[in-house]
């Protein structure tokens, strides 16, 4: 295998494989069976089997390159459209297709979830951060499609300036299980946004509730989504499309349990955390799941620079940042059976502490948030 040029942005046609998702999906809806698992299987079956065949990617591109990223920038912009005609087909298809029985459309519409959450959200993830209007549009979009259009707000005003505190519901606690962090993120991170965005208003000197809160924007989207999920496909298609969009949530968040789970900046007094550095995101080189989750895994960089481009994010050296054993994919799985996940992860935080933190001999306060002085 040839070595990339390690001053350029990798090439985008790896990336682009992802658009053979949505057929396989189709393909699923019109002739059920064990069809409807084509979606899970490759997004998840095969690229683990891949990340464990293939040798993982750590060439670091020039941060400043500016060629090659068009074709990167053309995948993020068709893939919202892609998506709605992907979704609201399947469901108008699905809610009048009598070959599909109960465990098909559960399958299907899991499939479905991948789709707008594994793919979607990282998108929408991607386009939020970029600086085009149109763009940010886009990612607004793909979000509604999951109804989690706070997640906007939430990651660009409180995941990013309070990141591995514990004043960030997204960072998940050490030994915290994923049952216990799914359900406090979605009570938590809802209200977090809100006030977030409240805040900002405040300072600009206008009320919380004025045209400007993206909260308005955030309900007329979703409420746009769920009028036509009915319109088209009735209660039945009302229902997948809720399931679908728990499905898709519940991946973004055992994404976000994964990405800082038991890293912590170090509390400094006065209600002062240390500002959050490379060593406190996980990190993963594996090749295959880079591609589907367009370089989320070299996320330390992202922290640093949320600005940069995927294919430009750096993957620091493992002395710097630590580093997950498996790809995300993997590690999700492991992350849904907490058991499982506290045994191959907590001796890897405690490792971390004790390299980064050797003087720090009560992590208590870290467990339960609770530092003198903190609000």
């Amino acid at each position: 295998m040839a070595i990339p040029d390690p001053a350029r942005p990798a090439p985008a046609w790896p990336f682009w494989a992802v658009l053979l998702l949505p057929p396989l999906e189709v393909l699923g809806a019109l002739r059920g069976g064990w069809s409807v698992l084509l979606v899970p299987a490759c997004a998840f079956v095969l690229v683990g089997l891949l990340d464990r065949a293939l040798p993982p990617d750590r060439s670091n591109p020039a941060p400043g390159a500016p060629d090659r990223l068009d074709g990167h920038i053309l995948l993020l912009r068709i893939w919202p459209p892609i998506q709605a005609l992907t979704l609201f087909w399947t469901l108008w298809y699905a809610a009048r297709a009598p070959h599909l029985g109960f465990w098909e459309f559960y399958f299907l519409f899991y499939g479905m979830g991948a789709l707008t959450g594994a793919i979607g959200i990282v998108y929408a993830h991607e386009l939020m951060h970029r600086a085009s209007r149109a763009d940010r549009w886009r990612a607004d979009l793909l979000l509604a499609m999951v109804l989690y259009s706070h997640f906007r707000s939430e990651h660009l005003l409180v995941h990013h300036v309070a990141v591995a505190t514990p004043r960030d519901a997204v960072t998940a606690r050490y030994n915290e299980g994923f049952p216990h962090f799914f359900w406090r993120v979605l009570r938590e991170c809802p209200r977090s946004a809100w006030r977030a965005e409240a805040r900002r208003l405040t300072r600009q000197g206008r009320s919380a509730f004025a045209r400007a809160n993206p909260f308005w924007r955030y309900a007329a989207l979703q409420g746009t989504m769920l009028a036509l999920a009915l319109l088209l496909a009735g209660p039945i298609g009302l229902l997948l499309f809720l399931w679908q969009a728990l499905v898709a949530i519940w991946m973004l968040e055992l994404t976000n349990y994964i990405e800082h789970y038991g890293l912590t900046c170090k509390y400094l007094g006065g209600g002062r955390f240390e500002p959050p550095r490379a060593h406190h995101s996980w990190n993963a080189p594996q090749r295959a799941s880079n591609r589907l989750l367009i370089n989320l895994q070299r996320h330390s960089d992202h922290h640093g620079r949320p600005d940069r481009p995927y294919p430009l994010l750096q993957l620091p050296g493992r002395d710097i940042a630590p580093e997950l054993p498996l790809g995300y994919p993997a590690m999700a799985f492991l992350a849904a059976i907490p058991p499982l996940w506290r045994r191959r992860m907590n001796p890897a935080v405690r490792a971390w502490r004790k390299r980064h933190y050797p003087e720090i001999t009560d992590w208590q306060p870290y467990k339960t948030g609770r530092h003198p002085g903190l609000d």
